[in-house]
């Protein structure tokens, strides 16, 4: 395995994004992120789910920058909207519960907002940011049972949405428009233009 002519840090715990990045051919370095996104949102007064996940994808690259850093750092982070309502992480059973029960047979948009900063010897050279969007449809036959033994493996209390499109909620959804990889968190199309926006081509990054 040869070594990459210029390393990723990711600013995210999502084990999603980690396994897109790997798929891909990178292998990055985590560090974790720790950004108090509500008051972060309140303190910056934005309201589209866009101006949101632009917002706080940038504050958690920022909050991992460190002259111990040699390469590039991506933050990203994810929302979705449905019926024009901005849905985060339901975090209980009950909320995400409840979220299911609304989006079943509807079409809402995930967003997804990615952050990357030049921080190639130890120092920022630049930084540059973008959102990618996807819709995506549920099945309008999904039971209750359904939804309660979803709910029950955990997996939908600390995804945006409530729902994953790479695992166990995959079955659920019938249709997605656009970037699939938006829906992950981290589409690798836009970090790829990211890329290129300071000199660096995808393979230059890869394994």
């Amino acid at each position: 395995m040869t070594e990459p002519a210029a390393r990723l840090y990711l600013a995210s715990t999502s084990p999603a994004r980690l396994a897109t990045l790997r798929s891909a051919g990178i292998e990055p370095v985590v560090l974790p992120s720790r950004v108090d996104e509500d008051a972060a949102v309140a303190a910056a007064g934005v309201t589209t789910p866009q101006d949101m996940v632009h917002l706080l994808a940038r504050l958690k690259a920022e909050a991992v920058a460190g002259p111990s850093i040699d390469g590039f750092i991506l933050g990203g982070d994810s929302v979705f909207e449905l019926g024009g309502t901005i849905y985060g992480k339901p975090l209980t059973a009950s909320v995400a519960r409840e979220r299911w029960m609304l989006q079943r047979g509807r079409t809402g948009i995930l967003h997804s907002g990615h952050w990357l900063i030049d921080h190639r010897g130890g120092g920022v050279q630049g930084s540059a940011g973008a959102v990618s969007s996807a819709s995506v449809s549920f099945a309008a036959d999904i039971t209750d049972a359904e939804i309660d033994a979803y709910i029950a493996t955990g997996e939908p209390l600390h995804v945006a949405g409530a729902f994953t499109i790479d695992s166990l909620g995959a079955p659920f959804i019938t249709a997605v428009e656009g970037d699939p990889h938006a829906v992950v968190g981290l589409s690798l199309a836009t970090l790829r233009g990211l890329l290129r926006g300071f000199g660096v081509l995808w393979h230059e990054l890869a394994r």
